[in-house]
């Protein structure tokens, strides 16, 4: 096997940013595993929430047969992405089970068992991407379900759709990888550089940029000669660019400000200076959906830690449950200290091994209690390691104190919408402060705070409508009552005069028939003879 030495790579000439850290990367554990495919699971749980935005509206119910890519979750809504069954086979459930997420409450979920057939359904057109407009990509994008598979799951087709709003200039792919652990995109481009490539490509025409750069940590130099063997397929304006290994240049906003040299303005689109970032695990997935008409049905992801048996990269269906996933890997060495879903500084935890994977997860992760930091918290000793980690230039620890004294409106103040909630801070903390939790603490309860309101402007609203619309019906009615007793007054009015006029009539003719009865009546004088006459 060829050797490649960190010397030999071209130097990054991308710009530093500030903060950061220097985990253990701990990539040794899965980045020479090849990629496998896992067997098909008994079921599958398809959750209709798998992306930023609107939930899925559900278009299967309990003992439909389902076909393999078969749409089952209809978009809603301006941000949102279509689902997908993974396989064919029989709905068995339409309903609420226990999400990927942290507080494990439940989402709807569609849930399959496969007939193992593995049969098509209706797939989507293909298109020639040479010939296909922007929109026609975006659309077909769009239909395939495709979210932005580094974890954030923003719909890809409404990020390709930003040509149409800014002037952009730039497609970064983010190759970066910081987690520790994740080696599942290391091993996609590896494995598969064609195809991302392509896939490249075509979202380089779509939104019209002209410069493309793939950012790949220059701790994979693998993964680097091998996208460098396909540069050209990626577009005549594309590079490979060797970024510094530090956490988190996964980061979208710090791996712009890297690649341009320019920071994203505080709750500002990359797009505003011209960029747009999406993932090489999307690009492939964009190659996918366009030449082939294959919609997201499955992932790639990393198996890792000291808690499982043999840490691996598996192609699984959406919708695996990761029970299945770790049983493939030899089970579990022992109760796990943290089992997360994603990386260690930014993963979810979970506490069931029942959760499905989504579109977003790009790891499984079992750590032991020699892999985590379970420590007592102490005091702040206010050392500033954790304001001079942050890579988005707050002061956590100021953060800290205001949300420690429920004062939200002033973490607000000083930057807590713009953490990123990358955990550097926690990570640099000696008194092992859970500041990251904190931070998001804060930001559950804002955005509660916020529905709440936006509930209670609602409710006054609707309110206000039926108030309106109850008068509006009340005085329609009133209108409506007052012409039904004009209509009646004038029946009313209608029918006496006719029928004083038939009463007059009446009288009349009474009359004249008294008149001519009377003249009948009266006494008739003889008529005179002749002789009278002459006399």
């Amino acid at each position: 096997m060829k050797l490649f030495s960190l010397s030999s790579l071209k130097r990054s000439t991308g710009y530093s940013i500030r903060g950061g850290v220097h985990p253990e990367t701990r990539k040794h554990l899965a980045a020479g595993c090849a990629i496998e495919k896992l067997p098909m699971p008994k079921l599958l749980r398809v959750p209709l929430q798998q992306h930023i935005g609107a939930e899925a509206a559900p278009l299967v119910q309990r003992g439909d047969h389902v076909l393999k890519g078969q749409i089952i979750g209809k978009a809603r809504g301006a941000v949102s992405a279509n689902v997908h069954a993974p396989t064919s086979g029989e709905v068995i459930a339409v309903g609420p089970f226990t999400a990927p997420h942290p507080s494990g409450l439940p989402v709807a979920t569609v849930t399959i068992r496969p007939d193992g057939e593995e049969k098509w359904g209706k797939r989507l057109p293909r298109l020639r991407p040479e010939d296909a407009s922007a929109d026609e990509i975006a659309k077909q994008v769009l239909e395939a379900g495709i979210v932005g598979m580094g974890g954030a799951t923003f719909p890809s087709a409404v990020k390709l759709g930003l040509g149409k709003r800014y002037k952009l200039h730039t497609l970064i792919i983010n190759a970066a990888e910081c987690e520790p652990y994740l080696t599942c995109d290391d091993r996609l481009i590896q494995e598969r550089p064609e195809d991302v490539a392509d896939g490249i490509a075509i979202m380089a025409k779509a939104l019209g940029t002209a410069r493309v750069v793939i950012a790949i940590e220059s701790n994979k130099p693998h993964a680097i000669e091998a996208m460098k063997r396909y540069i050209r397929q990626a577009g005549p304006g594309a590079e490979v660019m060797a970024v510094p290994t530090l956490y988190p240049m996964g980061s979208e906003k710090h791996l712009v400000q890297t690649v341009i040299g320019k920071e994203t303005p505080a709750r500002a689109l990359t797009a505003e200076l011209g960029v747009v970032v999406h993932n090489a695990a999307t690009a492939q997935a964009v190659h996918k959906a366009v030449r082939y008409g294959e919609p997201l049905l499955s992932r790639i992801l990393t198996v890792s830690g000291h808690g499982v048996e043999r840490p691996a990269n598996l192609e699984v269906l959406i919708g695996t449950p990761v029970s299945d996933i770790l049983d493939h890997c030899g089970g579990l060495t022992g109760e796990p200290e943290r089992l997360l879903l994603g990386g260690p500084m930014m993963g979810m935890p979970i506490q069931s091994l029942r959760v499905p994977v989504i579109k977003g997860t790009n790891g499984v992760l079992a750590l032991t209690a020699r892999e985590t930091r379970r420590k007592e918290s102490m005091p702040c000793i206010r050392c500033g390691k954790c304001v001079a980690s942050c890579p988005c230039g707050l002061q956590p620890n100021e953060l800290n104190l205001r949300i420690q004294s429920d004062d939200l409106d002033g973490a607000v103040d000083i930057g807590l919408m713009d953490c990123v909630s990358c955990g550097s801070c926690s990570f640099t903390c000696p008194s092992n402060i859970q500041l990251v939790q904190g931070f998001n603490y804060a930001k559950g309860r804002l955005a509660a705070k916020q529905s709440q309101k936006h509930q209670q402007e609602e409710t006054k609203r609707l309110a206000e409508a039926r108030t309106a619309r109850e008068e509006a019906i009340a005085e329609a009615k009133r209108k409506a009552m007052a012409a039904h007793k004009a209509k009646q007054e004038a029946k009313k009015k209608a029918a006496a005069a006719k029928k004083a006029e038939a009463e007059a009539k009446a009288a009349a003719e009474a009359q004249a028939d008294g008149a001519e009865a009377a003249s009948q009546d009266a006494p008739q004088q003889p008529a005179a003879t002749p002789t009278e006459a002459a006399e």
